[in-house]
C-alpha cells in the first residue's frame, strides 16, 4: 500500500498529500486541466498508454494516469532530490511507474530513459524556468520521442498580454482568495519547503535539493528566468519543432493546456 509510514518515519501518501494541497493553492482547477489532459491522451493513445512523465516531481501525473488506466505505464523524470524520494517513496510498490534522474538542460537526457518512444509525453506546471530558447531545445527532443500519432502536451502557465484589464482583474481576485486561504492555514510554496527542510527523512535530499535550485525558501521570487509565453507561442514552438498540429486545448485566465499531435 502506497503512503504507509516507513521504518524511517515518513509517511509518503501523507507528502503526497501536502504536495497536491499546496499546488491547488496556486492552481484550484488543477484537477480539471489533469482530466482534459488524460481525456486527451485516451482519445489520441487509447487506455494502455506508454506515458513519459516530464518534470515529474512528486509524480502528480504519473498518480492520475495509474488511476484513470490500469494498463498503463508511466516514466517519470525530473532533476529535484526531495521531490523524487517522495515520489520513489509513494510509488515503491507500484510495478507500472518508474523514475529517471536527469537534467533537462542536459543535451543528452533522453538517453536516460528505459524506452526511445512514448505515446504520450506529460507535464505540467513546470516547464516555465525554462527560458524560451531553451524551451524550443526541448520541444525538439520531446518531438524525437513521440511516437507517430502520439501526444505531448504541456499544462503551465501561459499569459495572454493583450488584455492587461481582464488579466489585472484576475489578479486581484486570486490573490485576495489566496490571502483568505493563507489566512485559514494553508501552505504557499515557501511554506511547504520548510517543513520539507525540517522533516528527518528528506532534510537531506532537500539539502541537495537547493544546492541544485534557488533556495523557495527565500524571500526573491523562484523562476524568475524562465518563459512566460502564449498559448500561441507554444503551440507555433511545438509545430517548429515537428508536431504536425498543436493548439490549445483548455484554458483558464491565466493558464493554458497546449497539446501537439505528431
Amino acid at each position: 500500500m502506497t503512503g504507509t509510514v516507513t521504518a524511517a518515519g515518513a509517511n509518503w501518501q501523507a507528502w503526497q498529500a501536502s504536495w497536491d494541497r499546496q499546488q491547488e493553492w496556486y492552481l484550484p482547477d488543477r484537477e480539471e486541466r489533469f482530466r482534459v489532459m488524460l481525456d486527451m491522451v485516451e482519445a489520441a493513445a487509447g487506455a494502455e498508454p506508454r506515458v513519459l512523465d516530464l518534470a515529474c516531481g512528486t509524480g502528480s501525473i504519473s498518480d492520475r494516469v495509474r488511476t484513470r488506466f490500469p494498463g498503463a505505464t508511466s516514466t517519470g523524470i525530473d532533476l529535484d532530490p526531495a521531490l523524487l524520494t517522495i515520489a520513489r517513496g509513494y510509488f515503491a510498490q507500484e510495478s507500472r511507474v518508474e523514475f529517471v534522474t536527469a537534467d533537462l538542460r542536459d543535451p543528452d537526457w533522453v538517453s536516460k530513459l528505459p524506452h526511445t518512444s512514448y505515446d504520450a509525453v506529460l507535464t505540467a506546471t513546470a516547464l516555465h524556468w525554462l527560458t524560451a530558447d531553451a524551451l524550443r531545445v526541448l520541444y525538439r527532443q520531446v518531438a524525437g520521442i513521440v511516437r507517430e500519432g502520439g501526444v505531448f502536451m504541456n499544462a503551465d502557465h501561459m499569459p495572454v498580454e493583450s488584455t492587461p484589464r481582464i488579466n489585472a482583474v484576475e489578479r486581484r481576485y486570486r490573490k485576495a482568495q489566496q490571502q483568505r486561504e493563507k489566512a485559514a492555514g494553508v501552505q504557499d510554496w515557501a511554506d511547504w519547503w520548510r517543513m520539507v527542510a525540517a522533516d528527518e527523512v528528506l532534510a537531506g535530499p532537500a539539502a541537495e535539493r537547493f544546492k541544485i535550485f534557488e533556495n523557495p525558501t527565500d524571500s526573491s521570487s523562484d523562476h524568475k528566468d524562465g518563459n512566460d509565453e502564449s498559448p500561441q507561442w507554444h503551440a507555433a514552438a511545438l509545430r517548429d519543432a515537428g508536431f504536425a498540429e498543436a493548439r490549445p486545448v483548455w484554458c483558464s485566465v491565466t493558464d493554458a493546456l497546449v497539446l501537439g499531435l505528431k
